[in-house]
């Protein structure tokens, strides 16, 4: 379960040129909680980055052992 969650940035240049999506990432958690690596799965390189960096400030509840969890974020453009 997530401790502490941030959401990603919409990069400048996505939303310039209107790219929304989801980004699907594999993510390795460690006993302690912290993310110790990634996987894209899928999702527009330019959206990725974002989400990756998103990534590295979550944390989650501390377990017996490592597991693996799927995470997708939605870019869905600028809202009026």
């Amino acid at each position: 379960m997530v401790r502490t969650r941030t959401d990603p940035a919409y990069p400048p240049l996505a939303r310039d040129m209107h790219v929304v999506g989801r980004v699907k990432i594999e993510v390795t958690v460690a006993p302690d909680g912290s993310i110790k690596s990634t996987k894209v799965l899928g999702g527009s390189p330019l959206l990725v980055k974002a989400a990756l960096d998103a990534l590295r400030n979550w944390k989650y509840e501390a377990a017996q052992k490592e597991t693996i969890e799927t995470v997708e974020f939605e870019f869905v453009g600028a809202r009026s």
